[in-house]
């Protein structure tokens, strides 16, 4: 989430006109993330998120997005719902733009997930998978392997301005990722982005997942490795370790709703080194590609060197959980 349209009091009221929801109360502009310009709305004392898509956001994906969120919320996977407009589409134009509103979805991100809520984590994923298995959508991987060496391509002239062996530890890690990758494990759709901030509590206890901008098909293991990268590290930037405690808790979850098939355990250490590469990559675009004029913190690249190098290192699925 982030905000790179900024919108005023009336820019707000001419979207709900398109509505059936009543009047604005307040509006706030939300800053964490780094895709879309996001809105805290409050109409009629109910509280709804407003998202107008930016950037890399493609308008042909839009459907699949609203498809998927409102199949999971009927399916009472907790997540967002989109509201359909006046015209009952869930997809509105505005000002050259598309936006959503969706229902707001109660609970808090946590910085740091105990190894309890890496469980409950790892079974509702392992829940959603399951659910998306039945359904007939799709949508390819956009930042799929097959995207990384354009992506490098791109930065590899300027990333030595964020660390000076930036190309080198790069190129490496993107070589023996290539050569590597598994080719014929399970798939289905995934949400591709489950990081904390994506993941809400009330009182320690899930509450649901939203952002779901990057959901595609692509290996369900790679969901797993995402995982792991995302709320399994513990520590500071330049010193991370691995919290194998977590990444066990995750898979007990995990697996009490969908079994791992042997060539998944042991595809985990690529998988998870190339979800390291993933968002070190896109990082370092976004880092050295600011959009100007723009509301948003851009995330340090710098922390996904210390998860390449554990990855980098680790012989198989028993480094990470026992």
């Amino acid at each position: 989430m982030a905000v790179y349209t900024k919108l005023n009091q009336n820019k707000v009221e001419e979207i709900l006109s398109k509505y059936n929801l009543g009047k604005l109360d307040t509006f706030k502009g939300i800053e964490e993330g780094i895709e879309n310009t996001n809105y805290f709305l409050l109409v009629n004392k109910k509280k709804f998120i407003l998202t107008i898509y930016e950037k890399r956001m493609k308008s042909k994906d839009l459907p699949f997005f609203s498809e998927l969120m409102s199949l999971l919320n009927k399916s009472n996977f907790k997540c967002p719902a989109p509201i359909p407009n006046n015209k009952n589409k869930t997809i509105t134009d505005f000002e050259g733009k598309k936006l959503m509103i969706v229902s707001f979805l109660e609970g808090k991100s946590k910085k740091n997930l105990s190894p309890i809520n890496c469980k409950s984590v790892g079974t509702e994923i392992a829940k959603m998978h399951d659910l998306t298995k039945n359904f007939k959508l799709s949508r390819s991987n956009d930042l799929s392997i097959k995207s990384w060496r354009k992506i490098f391509d791109s930065v590899k002239d300027k990333c030595t301005k964020i660390h000076k062996d930036l190309p080198k530890l790069i190129d490496e890690n993107l070589k023996n990722v290539e050569i590597n990758w598994p080719k014929n494990l399970p798939k289905g759709i995934i949400h591709a982005d489950l990081f904390h901030d994506n993941i809400f509590f009330v009182q320690d206890k899930f509450s649901g997942v939203i952002d779901f901008y990057f959901s595609c098909e692509d290996f369900l293991a790679f969901e797993i490795a995402i995982c792991f990268n995302a709320l399994c590290f513990d520590g500071y930037k330049s010193n991370l370790s691995f919290n194998v405690t977590k990444a066990k808790n995750f898979i007990d979850g995990y697996t009490s709703v969908r079994k791992l098939k042997n060539e998944e355990l042991d595809s985990i250490k690529v998988l998870s080194q190339g979800a390291a590469l993933r968002f070190l990559l896109t990082r370092v675009f976004d880092a050295l590609n600011p959009v100007k004029g723009s509301i948003v913190k851009i995330k340090d690249p710098i922390e996904y060197l210390k998860r390449l190098e554990f990855h980098k290192d680790s012989k198989n699925h028993e480094n990470y959980f026992f």
